[in-house]
């Protein structure tokens, strides 16, 4: 992942603040991840932000290893009323630290979009997870023509926000290019959806084969 540590650092206090904008979109979301939960899961999220999906979600779980790279949005993780099978941890996907196949579930949500380089990330996600493991994720998916005005607005803009610090690097995928980058890093799709459909978030389920 790029390092815009400082930029998340920077904004992390308020967006821990900020409430969910769709909650119906989250709601259907959480809904579905728990459906491919397991009791003695071993789970680790990638850019956890500032911590409440994996809250969320511990109850149906063995175990969460919740991971940024923001120093900012971890300590704002860590802040929260916690639970005891829920670690946060400043991290990303390449860091040693993580086990290579001690994972049944990486997941990432509203993350991926803020890569540079995908198809190393998704073969590092295969690399950690155990066989038959699960890759659960939820992505924008900018580069669909169907964003709307406002969405479709925001991303003119992008580049002149990035160039004053405003905003992070961002990637303009597909649903198409996303799909096709997990599938080249050795997963079988077992389920997708748009939540919501627009702008398209893309929610897609892969088994490690």
């Amino acid at each position: 992942m790029k390092p815009d540590s400082a930029f998340w650092d920077k904004i992390a206090a308020k967006y821990a603040a900020q409430p969910i904008s769709d909650m119906a979109s989250y709601n259907l979301t959480m809904e579905r991840v728990a459906s491919h939960l397991t009791p003695d899961a071993r789970v680790l999220e990638l850019g956890c932000g500032t911590g409440g999906t994996a809250l969320r979600l511990a109850d149906h779980v063995g175990q969460i290893l919740a991971t940024d790279f923001s120093a900012g949005m971890i300590a704002q993780a860590q802040a929260r009323d916690g639970a005891d099978n829920v670690q946060f941890l400043q991290a990303g996907v390449f860091d040693d630290t993580l086990t290579l196949g001690g994972f049944d579930v990486v997941m990432g949500f509203n993350v991926f979009h803020l890569v540079e380089d995908l198809p190393a990330t998704f073969a590092r996600i295969h690399a950690l997870l155990a066989p038959g493991g699960i890759f659960i994720s939820k992505t924008p998916c900018l580069g669909e023509r169907s964003l709307g005005l406002k969405f479709g607005l925001l991303k003119r803009l992008i580049p002149a926000m990035q160039w004053v610090g405003k905003a992070p690097y961002v990637s303009f995928e597909s649903i198409a290019g996303i799909e096709a980058k997990i599938a080249a890093a050795g997963f079988r799709i077992v389920e997708t959806g748009n939540y919501p459909v627009r702008p398209p978030n893309h929610f897609v389920v892969a088994t490690r084969l």
